[in-house]
């Protein structure tokens, strides 16, 4: 149990395991997510399932103890950390008689929260578009009722009709414009590979640090806090490294497991600048103790944008939280593999910022080469 809130929408917490290993690490993460919609969790219900119910997810024992916790607490909300069918998420609310929400719309939640830029926006609206569309197909039987009365009587559309059609004119004005502000990007990438920079992207789990390591490399004062997606819209930097010249720098939105697909569709043009790097930086929390499962998300999202054969080197961040050394690792080749930093402290940077001067000199020589005309 926790302390009742004075204000704020009081939460009831509901995770299931159904066998993942990391269990109490995915517990810990959907609190801080909830925590970062705004949300106050009153309590947690937890239990263990071989697979979900159709009808309510957690099966009708559980929702009984949900409804108990609700009553009991006074709850406004119930937030689950998975994803919930439409019919699942209206039997729930029927049941439970308060609002409940799965784990994508928490997310998306939050993104409408963080976003600042126009596009941003833009992009955080059309994912939760795309998302509701899904519940007007199966989940809103309440509005299936034919319009009438004085000012409301027409050629008989039904609500649910009007409301689908209306949604779809939104997402196709959102996706033009999107579209327009992915040409404007594309025109900015054009030059910048003209002009022969070096473009690097961070990437990484939420909250790996990649805004605070963004700050400490470019002085840009990006807004940086120990929350989930502190950053959402994509902002870069010139960065000039000694022994290498000027370079971009971009610091981007982080990934995180089981990763709403509608949002992925939505901010795939943001994304799409990681795609296009010459080179990436995935940061990684080294003092979670749920870091290799963060990594492997990580490579999941990757993958799906388009991203995973750009090269890549690990940042061991946060080493003042585990007492380890500034360093470089390299494998048996002598590719650079991980450098060790912290991003706070400042530890291991001028580390990062050699290893940045190398990797450009070796795409100028490597430009050179491919300039160099056949012998014969």
């Amino acid at each position: 149990m926790f302390d009742r809130p004075s204000a704020g929408n009081r939460a009831i917490l509901v995770q299931l395991d159904f066998g993942e290993r990391d269990f109490g690490e995915r517990l810990d993460e959907f609190h801080m997510l909830a925590e970062s919609a705004g949300a106050v969790p009153l309590a947690v219900v937890k239990g263990k399932r071989a697979s979900p119910d159709a009808k309510t997810f957690a099966g009708r024992g559980k929702v009984v103890e949900i409804g108990q916790m609700v009553q009991a607490e006074e709850a406004d909300i119930v937030i689950f950390n998975h994803e919930l069918a439409p019919g699942q998420q209206r039997n729930l609310e029927r049941e439970l008689s308060c609002r409940v929400i799965d784990r994508s719309s928490l997310i998306l939640d939050i993104f409408a929260l963080r976003a600042k830029s126009h596009e941003g926006k833009l992009q955080v609206e059309l994912a939760q578009l795309q998302h509701l569309a899904t519940r007007l197909v199966r989940g809103w039987t309440h509005l299936e009722r034919q319009k009438g009365g004085i000012g409301l009587r027409g050629p008989g559309e039904k609500q649910l009709e009007t409301d689908r059609r209306l949604l779809g004119k939104r997402v196709s004005l959102l996706k033009d414009r999107l579209k327009q502000l992915h040409r404007q990007r594309q025109v900015r990438r054009r030059a910048r590979s003209r002009s022969e920079v070096l473009a690097v992207s961070l990437v990484g789990y939420t909250n790996a640090g990649k805004s605070t390591l963004f700050n400490a490399l470019t002085k840009a004062g990006a807004y940086a806090a120990n929350q989930l997606f502190a950053t959402l819209d994509t902002t870069s930097r010139r960065l000039y490294v000694e022994g290498a010249g000027q370079i971009v720098l971009s610091d981007t939105v982080g990934f995180i497991r089981d990763l709403p697909h509608s949002l992925v569709a939505a901010f795939h043009a943001t994304l799409e600048e990681t795609a296009q790097a010459d080179l990436l930086l995935h940061v990684v929390d080294s003092a979670s103790l749920d870091r290799d499962q963060q990594m492997a998300a990580v490579q999941d999202v990757l993958k799906e944008i388009g991203a995973a054969e750009v090269p890549q080197i690990l940042v061991w961040n946060k080493i003042d939280l585990t007492a380890a050394a500034p360093g470089v690792e390299r494998d048996d080749c002598g590719r650079l593999g991980r450098i060790r930093v912290s991003a706070r402290s400042g530890a291991g940077l001028d580390l990062l910022r050699d290893a940045l001067a190398e990797i450009a000199r070796e795409g100028s020589r490597q430009d050179d080469a491919l300039g160099q005309p056949d012998a014969a």
